[in-house]
């Protein structure tokens, strides 16, 4: 097995053959005429700390209230006024242009004359205790109408009937534990997860695997309640009667359930509502730990969730490159929310509109950036990410030939302990040196940098000297960009402290309790963590759109798939005996190598030859999409990223060389060895060939 390691450990290590791509033009409705190029030197000298400096805390504060004085859920008339609104100020901004984007799309809803309910029976079928139907409003909110009450959107309709089994969290080795471990058999029967630790579409999709009739979803105290915390509204812990809304949808990429892999627009062929893709057909409800405590006998489900397609509305916004008009960075988050929204999304909503409005600022007094800027506030990401793949699906082909980055602008907070990121290698360095200029917004840390905060609360766990960056998974908008088109992406928020604070996400995640007062009195009394977030952002995108040279790093690329690769061997590493029986071997390539020659030729470039800078540029924008199988993971062929995709046991968490780590995972199970071992030997293959042609896209230009 040494021999084995020293070949895995080698997979990165050799010249790669330069791959070709073959470069389609399509012209979009981004096209626009030239402009005359405005003298950049006599405009400003410091555009990017103007542009920062231009961003207000108490901006960011009046947005989020304005944002969430209503429920916007997707597909209601208060969501398409908001659209509204916001296209209205992106254009009062003196953003170039703000247009509306619709698509027709499956959405959810419970049934207004049927509500779901669970109800607890006796031996004669008599309901002897029924969940509650609505959630107690907070206070100030209690005259607000259009509150849908709790449920899991595209549900499966039905009454089923039966004993009730606890599963932990749903997760595949909770079902492994239950039916391999206790013998018990789940067929037949309603089972009950707690919400946490994986995305609540992988406990659906388990249950129906482990043959359950149902399956009722609830908020653990032990998972939404922090100790020593009082419930909303003494304090930010979950109470009792509330339940967390969501889709239980297992879509992996496809976008809208009956238009997959296209654009939902009126000329789109549809499949039947009773064919969509990953919609289950057992009934899902979710209840609040009180009811919980209720259920433990036999118990009776009341779903009827009805779905029907329904007009979404994006917001897009364009501010246009002055040099290179035709290279595309995109600032985009979603703004539709289960009820008010108070941190997921409109944290992120709010700061999207003070980075649109500072950038449009900029414009107003003279200054253009290098290339493109797209600004998007999307629809129905609650639903399944719709509104923003729906988009990238339509400008799929425009995108891949012009989009250098995606970055991301969901909530700007999920807690308030310190920063959190997740993005491809190639933007790790831009982010570590942007957190060093911005001054960290923690308590304990004045005039230290955000950095320095990070490093010390978060340190990575391979290497303690950076502070810890996190691979992208799914569960926001960036997913069609990154994991299917293959434009580099991020995100960064403010997050929890991943070692004492235990709790699930935030404890009043997607209930009537996300209000603008919980995050006023609670997580950031003075918006300056929003705001810090709204600088980070602001950079990010400033840098990717006026430097020169785009500002990605491939050599920590290199270094990270070297990382990914030593994982694959310590998993392989437990099937010692079955590496050899089934002669399972390892390719060697190297990109690291590539990689810190094409760096060596960068600094050397003329930066005075406009076509010598555009042919590394190009190189650079094209290594993520160097990473994109077209055939895509198996049984998830939205999912086109060799290197990374949503783990397939918990879409929120990212999974590197998914297409090994999936084919090995609890293969000793397999029924036929031999074929599932091929199936490794070919993942490993297609694994070996994609950073090899990855290498070769970074050679030097013929």
């Amino acid at each position: 097995m040494a021999r084995s390691k020293s070949t895995l450990c080698a997979w990165l290590g050799c010249p790669g053959l330069l791959g070709c791509f073959l470069l389609g033009f399509l012209a979009g409705w981004f096209t626009k005429p030239n402009e005359k190029n405005p003298d950049f030197s006599d405009v400003y000298q410091n555009v990017r700390q103007k542009l920062v400096a231009e961003m207000r805390a108490e901006n960011i504060k009046q947005f989020l209230r304005s944002f969430t004085k209503l429920p916007h859920l997707a597909g209601t008339e208060q969501n398409l006024l908001l659209a509204k609104q916001i296209q209205g100020q992106w254009k009062e901004f003196g953003l170039d242009s703000a247009e509306l984007a619709h698509y027709d799309v499956l959405l959810s809803y419970p049934n207004e004359k049927e509500p779901n309910y669970i109800s607890v029976i006796d031996d004669e079928g008599n309901e002897i205790f029924n969940t509650s139907f609505f959630e107690p409003p907070p206070q100030g909110y209690e005259n607000v109408t259009d509150i849908l009450p709790p449920y899991n959107a595209f549900s499966g309709q039905g009454v089923p009937e039966a004993d009730l089994v606890y599963v932990n969290y749903g997760r595949t080795e909770d079902f492994f534990k239950v039916e391999r471990e206790m013998g018990i058999n789940c067929t037949g029967k309603i089972v009950i997860a707690r919400y946490g630790k994986i995305f609540r579409g992988n406990k659906v999709k388990n249950a129906i695997l482990a043959g359950a009739q149902g399956i009722i979803l609830y908020s653990d105290p032990a998972d939404y309640c922090a100790p020593g915390v009082g419930a909303y509204p003494d304090g930010w812990n979950l109470p009792g009667g509330g339940a967390q809304r969501g889709n239980v949808l297992n879509l992996n990429g496809a976008g809208d359930p009956l238009t997959p892999g296209y654009p939902a627009k009126e000329y789109t062929f549809r499949y039947k509502v009773n064919e969509g893709v990953g919609i289950p057909k057992i009934p899902v409800h979710p209840i609040g730990y009180h009811d919980a405590e209720v259920l433990l006998r036999k118990v009776r489900m009341h779903v009827h969730t009805n779905n029907k397609i329904t007009r979404i509305y994006n917001v897009i916004s364009i501010l246009r490159g002055a040099v290179e008009p035709d290279r595309y960075i995109i600032l985009g988050g979603h703004r539709d929310s289960w009820v008010f929204g108070g941190i997921d999304p409109t944290t992120g909503a709010a700061v999207l509109q003070e980075v649109a409005r500072s950038f449009g600022k900029m414009k107003m007094e003279g200054w253009r950036p290098k290339r493109t800027i797209i600004f998007a506030s999307w629809d129905a990401e609650e639903f399944g990410l719709l509104g923003s793949t729906e988009w990238a699906e339509e400008n799929a082909r425009v995108l891949q030939e012009r989009a250098v980055a995606y970055i991301n602008t969901d909530s700007s907070i999920e807690g308030n302990y310190t920063l959190r990121v997740d993005c491809t290698p190639l933007l790790y360095k831009l982010v570590y040196n942007l957190t060093k200029e911005i001054l960290s917004p923690d308590e304990g840390y004045e005039n230290k940098s955000l950095y320095e905060s990070w490093l010390e609360k978060d340190p990575a766990i391979e290497n303690n000297s950076y502070p810890r960056i996190n691979k992208l998974g799914s569960g926001s908008d960036f997913e069609a960009y990154f994991q299917r088109l293959g434009i580099a992406s991020g995100r960064v928020r403010y997050t929890k402290n991943r070692k004492t604070d235990k709790f699930s996400n935030y404890p009043v995640y997607h209930t009537v309790y996300e209000t603008f007062e919980l995050v006023e009195r609670f997580y950031d009394p003075t918006f300056k963590k929003q705001l810090t977030i709204a600088q980070l952002r602001g950079k990010l995108v400033y840098e990717l759109a006026d430097s020169q040279v785009i500002p990605f790093d491939c050599r920590d690329y290199g270094e990270a798939l070297k990382g990914y690769s030593n994982r694959i061997y310590i998993l392989a590493k437990k099937h010692e005996e079955q590496l050899k029986t089934y002669k399972v071997s390892f390719a060697v390539v190297n990109f690291s190598k590539a990689a810190a020659e094409f760096h060596r030729r960068l600094e050397q470039v003329d930066k005075k030859d406009p076509v010598a800078v555009r042919i590394m540029n190009d190189q650079l924008m094209l290594i993520e999409r160097a990473f994109i199988d077209p055939l895509g993971l198996p049984g998830r062929q939205f999912y086109r990223h060799v290197i990374f995709a949503p783990s397939s046991h918990n879409k929120y968490a990212g999974e590197s060389f998914p297409g090994i780590y999936d084919a090995m995972f609890d293969i000793e199970s397999k029924t036929d060895q031999h074929r599932a071992w091929e199936e490794v030997k070919r993942q490993i293959s297609i694994a070996a060939f994609t950073v090899q042609a990855a290498a070769g896209t970074l050679e030097e230009v013929a």
